[in-house]
């Protein structure tokens, strides 16, 4: 049975990351060649706390600062909200950092939040990647994760798309349940089996100590 799968990814791998069920051995999009040869480094100036910062994306393009500030400060004390904008145009990318000063706090705001209604839009809400999973490789490089399906580059291995679970493991665990299936009901027609003789033996012993008594008493009689 396929106890260690899992769908979403605890390494970034670009290839496995671009396969809607992990298996994936060869890109199949220019980003994912782009993504695999890139030698990506974070800012270190610009790094922040992972566990006080909270990825949130899908955001609807009218969504500012103050909005998310709004909705994020209840679970706690904001640091600071970074609404990520077009260098050239100034508009929105629909994503942002939300930093917080408490650790529980940023844990419980992402669990509230998560899959909520902003503005009509459902949003997604994670903790940032960029320092807690392995290889990480943005978007900007062909990495990320999500992506829309008029781009032709979806990501998976996320809670936006998480993987499917491959065929050869869903056979196996449909043949490790059948299996074990059959082992309950072979041990369930064992104990019936055995009930039923055990009570054939209690009911032939009652008989016969019935005939026992019966031929004692006649002769007591005589």
């Amino acid at each position: 049975m396929s106890n260690t799968w899992s769908p979403y990814a605890l390494k970034y791998d670009p290839v496995k990351i671009g396969s809607i069920d992990g298996t994936d051995t060869y890109p199949h999009d220019h980003g994912i060649v782009r993504a695999s040869s890139a030698n990506f480094q974070p800012n270190v100036s610009k790094l922040k706390n992972p566990k006080l910062t909270l990825f949130v994306s899908k955001l609807d393009g009218s969504v500012t600062e103050k909005d998310l500030e709004k909705v994020f400060s209840r679970y706690g004390d904001v640091k600071r909200v970074s609404l990520v904008r077009d260098i050239v145009t100034g508009f929105s990318k629909r994503y942002c950092f939300v930093e917080f000063k408490d650790v529980r706090e940023c844990e419980r705001a992402r669990r509230k939040t998560h899959k909520t209604i902003l503005k009509n839009k459902e949003i997604l809400v994670d903790f940032e990647c960029q320092q807690t999973l392995p290889g990480w490789v943005p978007r900007r490089l062909g990495g990320g994760f999500g992506g829309r399906k008029e781009s032709g580059q979806l990501r998976f291995g996320c809670l936006d798309r998480p993987w499917k679970k491959p065929i050869a493991l869903q056979y196996a665990d449909q043949e490790f349940q059948r299996k074990q299936d059959s082992h309950r009901n072979n041990h369930e027609s064992l104990s019936k089996r055995e009930e039923r003789e055990s009570e054939s033996w209690r009911h032939e012993r009652h008989h016969h100590r019935e005939d026992h008594n019966e031929r004692s008493s006649k002769r007591q009689k005589r």
